[in-house]
């Protein structure tokens, strides 16, 4: 027979057990709303970024030049966008513009005399809340220590192509080798030991070339030899009927390319085994070069065959490279749930309009290689013509994580279009911004809008436009900005400049700023 007391006392024992149940189960609701939710639908990505690396030498966009067969590979098994665009194409700006989804003249970083302010939102801030992992390797370039990442190592500045000395998590670190072959494999190493294998990573590989002076890598000093790269068409170009600011710049490979530029002397860092292996391959064809004597348009054609060799020999260093990695994500079971993405800073002019380097509107700078793959999304083998834009980086790479979109960031995701459904509202024009004038190649400021067919460019402290239609004069030869033909397009795409300009807050306060910081510059001198 059970006494009441029992009864009682039963009952406040199952009691409190439960009231504990409830307790753990409240704690653990609690510690749930505090920690993020990962699901296995988050995928990791890797993005792969090289400097300066023009859309025009890679294979899976049609190059007459060399051969890309890695970088292809990502362009097989995912998407290739034909119309991606940078809106300031110099090196800084355009990684502060992917790291925060803004222009440059909100992130604050509008030329390369900027430093980054690293207190202000970023994506891989945004996915280390949300329960990534996130690590930053390579070209870094903003000056400023890099926020957002558990794991960085960093070149310091531009970096060289051999010995670089980086930065790993604020310590400096010293390093023997080639530049590409070492950032691999630190970005190996990370994948392979460095992360936490329970979360979803974000990986930044990010290399220094193809920058200038383009040095290629002990494995590449002959590659080319006995070739004759082609010239583009427009090699001897004169620049005529366009902007005065086209026969300003220095940056012609006829005049602005010095010896470093074109391996007449060699790199000043290289180890004797370095040097050695340097020496073999650049001594004799510089002594044929001087025995030949060259003037006029024959040295401007042998100036064009080194710096675009080695150019190349670069790109090939970097996309050998990448198979590395690729060739690591496949067997590794990492190749299924993990997105790639290979990108550049900028285009790059190998010669065209007798050019060098970068900058302009123009479609050789203006042009970024965008790649990618992101296994059961996106169809194999596919090509988009929609207009994009690197600050649609950052909201792309949130909404692959599923992490939401925050209203300071100006792009627009692009995932509806990597699954094949293109928003009725895409955008149909793109708006461009450069401002480092005065600055390295004497490259005057000028902002314009882009559409399919168009393009208005303003060189606005010189008042002078241009108007380049595309579908008739790909290469831009012909300004039609005075052609009555076009005066209808012309007031058509001010219009359309100005609602851009003011759609994303354009104003001369950073022009001020620039002269202002310029003009402190040359009093402290």
């Amino acid at each position: 027979m059970i006494l009441a007391s029992e009864m009682i006392c039963s009952s406040r024992v199952s009691v409190r057990r439960l009231s504990l149940t409830w307790m753990l189960v409240l704690a653990a609701f609690f510690a749930l709303l505090r920690e993020p939710v990962l699901t296995a639908a988050q995928p990791n990505i890797l993005f792969i970024f090289t400097d300066d690396h023009g859309a025009q030498s890679i294979s899976a966009y049609g190059s007459r030049i060399n051969k890309t067969p890695h970088i292809d590979r990502i362009a097989k098994e995912g998407m290739l966008f034909e119309n991606c665009m940078v809106s300031n194409a110099i090196c800084g700006p355009s990684r502060a513009v992917i790291l925060t989804g803004k222009h440059s003249h909100l992130n604050g970083f509008t030329d390369n005399g900027s430093t980054f302010d690293g207190s202000q939102q970023t994506f891989p801030k945004l996915l280390q809340t949300s329960g990534y992992q996130t690590a930053m390797i390579g070209k870094w370039h903003l000056k400023s220590d890099p926020t957002g990442f558990d794991y960085w190592d960093v070149l310091i500045g531009q970096g060289p192509y051999y010995n670089p000395p980086m930065i790993r998590n604020g310590t400096r670190v010293a390093r023997e080798g080639y530049t590409t072959e070492i950032l691999t494999d630190l970005a190996l190493d990370w994948l392979k030991d460095g992360r936490d294998r329970d979360k979803p990573f974000m990986l930044m590989y990010q290399h220094k070339a193809p920058h200038r002076n383009w040095q290629p890598g002990p494995k590449y000093l002959r590659m080319y030899d006995d070739v004759e790269i082609p010239e583009p068409p427009t090699l001897f170009d004169k620049w005529e009927g366009r902007s005065s600011a086209n026969r300003e710049q220095k940056m012609t490979i006829e005049h602005d390319m010095n010896a470093s530029d074109l391996k007449l002397v060699a790199p000043r860092n290289l180890t004797a085994k370095q040097r050695a292996d340097w020496d073999a391959a650049y001594v004799p064809k510089n002594e044929a070069f001087r025995a030949m004597n060259l003037s006029g348009r024959d040295l401007v054609k042998w100036k064009y065959q080194r710096y675009a060799k080695d150019y190349l020999r670069c790109v090939a260093a970097v996309d050998d490279n990448i198979g590395r990695v690729l060739d690591y994500l496949d067997e590794n079971g990492l190749r299924e749930n993990t997105i790639v993405i290979y990108s550049s800073d900028q285009g790059w002019y190998l010669g065209e309009h007798g050019w060098f380097d970068k900058r302009w509107m123009y479609e050789e700078s203006l042009r970024m290689p965008f790649l990618i793959r992101w296994p059961g999304v996106i169809s194999p083998g596919s090509t988009n013509r929609d207009l994009i834009q690197n600050i649609d980086f950052a909201p792309t790479f949130l909404e692959m994580a599923g992490v939401p979109i925050p209203e300071p960031i100006q792009g627009r995701s692009i995932v509806p279009l990597l699954r094949g459904k293109r928003p009725t509202d895409w955008r149909d024009s793109l708006y461009y911004h450069y401002y480092e004038f005065p600055g390295a190649h004497s490259v005057r400021r000028h902002y314009g809008v882009r559409t399919e067919r168009y393009k208005l460019i303003h060189f606005y402290r010189k008042q002078e436009w241009e108007l380049f239609d595309l579908a008739t004069d790909p290469d831009e030869m012909r300004n039609e900005y005075s052609n009555p033909n076009y005066r209808d397009t012309v007031t058509t795409l001010k219009g359309e400049l100005e609602r851009l300009r003011s759609l994303y807050r354009v104003s001369d306060e950073a022009d001020e700023a620039i002269d202002k910081r310029r003009s402190s510059r040359r009093r402290s001198r």
